[in-house]
């Protein structure tokens, strides 16, 4: 079986094919010739991980799968949720990002938090979506070099290190990602 993961981040293809099963084949939007941005401008995370699995099969015919991730922050009305990867501007800067938010947090002793994320799978004419959801707190400052995005600040409850520290195998065990891509292969198997 081939599917299409439709995204260009090329750390989260790293991350999927490291767990999904060798039976299945992962091609990038790249390897299908797609190399405009694929629309993400729903204002949900799931709305956005919906609507870029249906463009990729409308305008490439290709079955595949599409995620959405954010970061809630309980003491900032869950931002910056949908807007995660431009909090801090259209640059798409990790580190402006993590800055912005470490920045908003210095006030507010709630440091709770959770990543979300969402994939929709476009297969055989139908929609399924499976959702992971990963609870920690934001840290204090950056911590660790692995990972991208908010990994440096985020820490997951019962741990004591960062995403950004951690070993990717630990990570896809209890991050949000991992945990949608096993709802996901469970349902491949389940075929």
């Amino acid at each position: 079986m081939q599917i299409v993961f439709a995204t260009n981040n090329l750390n989260k293809i790293k991350e999927v094919q490291s767990i999904i099963p060798n039976h299945i084949k992962l091609l990038s939007l790249k390897d299908i010739g797609c190399f405009e941005d694929v629309p993400e401008t729903q204002n949900t995370i799931t709305g956005n991980a919906i609507q870029k699995a249906k463009y990729v099969r409308e305008h490439y015919g290709y079955d595949c799968f599409a995620d959405d991730t954010g970061l809630e922050v309980e003491s900032l009305n869950n931002e910056p949720g949908v807007f995660s990867a431009r909090y801090a501007g259209p640059q798409r800067d990790a580190n402006d990002n993590m800055d912005l938010l470490l920045n908003n947090l210095i006030e507010k002793p709630n440091r709770n938090a959770q990543f979300k994320t969402v994939i929709a799978l476009h297969l055989n004419g139908n929609l399924e979506t499976f959702t992971g959801i990963c609870k920690g707190k934001i840290t204090q400052d950056k911590q660790g070099t692995q990972g991208f995005g908010y990994d440096p600040i985020f820490m997951p409850n019962g741990y004591t290190e960062t995403f950004a520290e951690m070993d990717l195998t630990l990570k896809n065990k209890i991050g949000h990602r991992g945990k949608a891509v096993t709802k996901l292969i469970e349902y491949f198997n389940a075929l």
